[in-house]
């Protein structure tokens, strides 16, 4: 998605003079064409992402939109005392953006990880989490953020176009439409892609993604679903304390949504002590494509 992002930056940033980029040192084979076209709009705060957002809720309090650029686990752990303070409080535009979220730096290991970053960023005041799922959400959810004017973060991964081309991208999207539904699967980000290939061979899982979190509703064509199959699958590249599925199944209980069964999908930590790649801790978190279609077998033969 980087590239994507950095066209969309492009895009928004020669449409409104107020938008200003700060890189903590990376994004480089990525970002080369935002710098050429902000010029002076466009700065290198180094390796100190602390005052990158100290900096960024300055400028923000000034008038401009100001997003700050880092990996994910840097833009959210090391600054989060100045996100909270800085920037939510206030609630000033700045919108942090993370590349590799949940474990997309794979052999890096747990210090490049961000699997709790939605636990740590959403709770905080005025924020709003976008976690793109497919690369066409990408532009979209920049010009949500862009427009809304508020404390935003956005978590980047590795995204695939989507299989429907028609479809009109929204904070919930309905991705698989199936014919006899008997489970509603809904996922966080990128991790989509594994649930796809998960059902390819079936026709009875409706597939949505939700891009915004806080989960401001449940939409009509979401609970029409999960009331329809009763068994609810969420599924996702982060912990469970604090992710989707805590903050869905408390919407859903809020607004009144019946289902019979809820099973969350999300990521284990690091159970065996080793290193690997991404798919490796999915597969130990029993997020992988296989993995799921276990579950989504399960739950089939006990309908």
């Amino acid at each position: 998605m980087r590239k994507i992002f950095s066209r969309a930056i492009e895009k928004v940033s020669n449409e409104n003079e107020k938008i200003v980029f700060i890189t903590g040192d990376l994004g480089y084979n990525a970002l080369e064409n935002v710098q050429e076209s902000m010029k002076n709009r466009f700065i290198n705060a180094g390796v100190a992402e602390q005052n990158m957002v100290g900096m960024a809720a300055g400028m923000a309090y000034k008038g401009y939109k100001v997003f700050c650029y880092s990996i994910a686990p840097f833009i959210v752990y090391r600054c989060l005392e100045q996100t909270r303070n800085d920037v939510c409080f206030h609630d000033l535009p700045v919108f942090l953006v993370g590349n590799g979220g949940g474990y997309g730096y794979g052999i890096m290991g747990a210090t490049h990880h961000a699997i709790e970053d939605i636990a740590c960023l959403s709770p905080l005041p005025n924020m709003t989490c976008w976690i793109p799922a497919f690369a066409d959400d990408v532009e979209y959810c920049i010009r949500e953020i862009v427009k809304n004017n508020k404390p935003a973060y956005l978590r980047l991964g590795l995204g695939n176009p989507y299989p429907d081309k028609a479809l009109q991208i929204s904070t919930v999207n309905h991705v698989i439409v199936s014919k006899q539904p008997k489970i509603t699967l809904i996922a966080l980000g990128p991790i989509v892609q594994n649930a796809i290939e998960a059902v390819k061979e079936l026709d009875c899982v409706d597939i949505f993604t939700i891009l915004k979190v806080p989960v401001a509703e449940i939409s009509g064509e979401l609970e029409q679903s999960i009331s329809k199959t009763g068994n609810v699958i969420v599924l996702e590249e982060h912990v469970q304390r604090g992710g989707l599925g805590e903050q869905l199944l408390m919407k859903m209980v809020e607004s009144g949504v019946r289902f019979h069964n809820f099973k969350s999908l999300h990521a284990k930590g690091y159970p065996t002590q080793l290193y690997g790649n991404q798919k490796y801790y999915q597969e130990i978190s029993g997020i992988d494509a296989k993995s799921i279609a276990l579950v989504i077998d399960e739950i089939i033969q006990n309908f």
